[in-house]
């Protein structure tokens, strides 16, 4: 795990929806909201996204950005954005580099079997770039308002 308390955070780019790429780099200066959700369309994702769409003009009220990542395709982020019309970028790490560094791609398990996934998390950076804040194992209802706190904070 690379991005951890008091490290500031390894840059990165991903292709995103739209077209687009995220550029970690281009946030400097700037509070971060780094989502990583395990798939596009799925009930708890699609809640959660819609969660940060409807707070997002509160997070940039904050002067705070977002910005989610599965590993999903940047098609199936297009096909996805667009349903609940999300204000913000969703990057493509289909090679997991990402989700390792940040250490959310794990083993989990479902009917006894396991697999590797993306464990639902959230990383709040602060302006200068270090870790301000993390959620792991994240539970939907009720999280995108503790990280509006965490960010208001700051």
């Amino acid at each position: 795990e690379i991005c951890s308390p008091q490290l500031i955070c390894p840059l990165f780019s991903l292709p995103t929806n739209g077209g687009g790429s995220f550029e970690l780099s281009q946030h400097a200066g700037k509070p971060l909201i780094i989502y990583f959700y395990p798939k596009d369309a799925t009930p708890g994702c699609t809640t959660q996204a819609q969660d940060f769409r409807d707070a997002f003009d509160a997070f940039q009220q904050a002067g705070c950005a977002i910005v989610g990542i599965s590993k999903d395709s940047v098609r199936k982020h297009d096909n996805f954005a667009g349903k609940p019309a999300l204000p913000f970028p969703l990057g493509s790490d289909a090679d997991s580099d990402v989700c390792e560094r940040f250490g959310v791609w794990v083993e989990k398990s479902m009917y006894g079997k396991t697999y590797m996934g993306i464990e639902r998390s959230t990383f709040l950076l602060a302006a200068d770039g270090t870790l301000a804040a993390q959620w792991r194992k994240v539970k939907v209802k009720g999280h995108v308002a503790q990280v509006l706190e965490a960010v208001r904070a700051l």
